[in-house]
């Protein structure tokens, strides 16, 4: 009877102990261990990371880290960790959150338009991606890629279409390079491809007269119409004589692409560049800035008129006034002269 009781506290001891291991097991498993106020919040896991620095990471947001520890521990998280964003909502429990470490990196929105060169293009995509500015920079001016592709260093800014693209955050330099080539071919498909040898202009060429119709106009539905006057100067062996080559020449010279220009002097127009299309009557040799999709269609599809100059509509800002003669554009520009001698804009 004696060993009967002994038995009994033993069970029920053994009971008790395992219905402690089993809560504990479960506390560290299925309890909410976040402590961040909002519904979600968003971890950064780097390339490279390693089990220690992903802790780290996740410190500010988790209220017990040994916990963690043992679940990550059991599930092989601690020596497989994965860089990438990772969006932990509240209230997750320590399995909950290795799952979501282990397998849900979030994609990330990346979105550029109209840089004037790579260098402001690498420092918008580098806030954006892990990738650093130096090191996208470099990928992007990398001349065995650059002539792989029948390429050079003035008309690489073309070959990234401006868009918002999904990308995972840890995407590399190489990684970000090699997607916007494969985009910038399935943006030049058979019929760009066609429009592009109807109006006897390359892929290349059609980005350069788009990127001077971008600086030319803000407004969508005038792009075509813009479009048109450079194509018709362009067909009957006109210099294209566009002052947005001539305000990105004087910065290039200059070095200074933070300059800011509000008005062309004639001084300007006989700077010596191979952007400045007053001087020469070729194509500059790379597009002025980044043209969006808009100015890039507007070439293709360029209005058919008998325009061969405008100038800005003072009576319609935004819009420009044209012209199908020089003594007609000359009276249009007087009307302009006159206005902005009265803003007192003298550079």
């Amino acid at each position: 009877m004696y060993i009967k009781k002994i038995l009994w506290i033993i069970a029920l001891l053994g009971l008790i102990a395992l219905g402690i291991f089993s809560y504990s097991v479960y506390n560290s498993i299925f309890s909410p261990n976040t402590k961040f106020e909002g519904n979600t919040s968003i971890v950064y896991i780097p390339s490279g990371a390693t089990y220690q620095s992903a802790i780290d990471s996740l410190r500010p947001l988790l209220k017990d880290l040994s916990s963690f520890d043992v679940v990550a521990q059991k599930k092989g998280y601690a020596s497989n960790v994965k860089a990438g964003k990772y969006i932990l909502k509240k209230g997750m429990n320590n399995n909950d959150l290795v799952n979501v470490l282990r397998s849900q990196n979030t994609p990330v929105s990346v979105v550029f338009n109209n840089q004037e060169r790579l260098e402001e293009l690498a420092g918008r995509i580098s806030v954006q991606i892990e990738a650093d500015s130096i090191s996208l920079l470099e990928t992007m001016q990398d001349e065995s890629f650059l002539n792989a592709n029948n390429l050079n260093k003035e008309e690489a800014l073309g070959l990234y279409i401006p868009n918002k693209y999904e990308f995972f955050w840890n995407t590399s330099a190489e990684g970000f390079r090699e997607r916007m080539l494969t985009e910038h071919k399935r943006f030049w498909n058979q019929d760009r491809l066609d429009k592009a040898k109807q109006i006897g202009l390359s892929p290349n060429q059609v980005t350069v007269v788009a990127s001077i119709v971008q600086k030319e106009t803000a407004k969508v539905d005038e792009r075509p119409k813009v479009a048109g006057v450079y194509m018709n100067r362009f067909n009957n062996g006109w210099k294209l004589e566009a002052d947005p080559t001539v305000i990105y020449s004087i910065k290039e010279k200059s070095g200074n692409f933070d300059t800011i220009i509000k008005r062309v002097l004639y001084k300007d127009l006989k700077l010596e560049s191979p952007y400045n299309t007053y001087m020469n009557i070729a194509l500059p040799p790379g597009p002025i800035a980044m043209p969006d999709i808009s100015s890039i269609d507007a070439v293709l599809n360029y209005g058919k008129h008998e325009y061969f100059y405008f100038v800005a509509d003072v009576e319609n800002f935004g819009y420009h006034k044209f012209a199908e003669n020089l003594a007609q554009h000359n009276r249009n520009k007087q009307a302009y002269v006159r206005w902005i001698n009265k803003q007192g804009v003298r550079r």
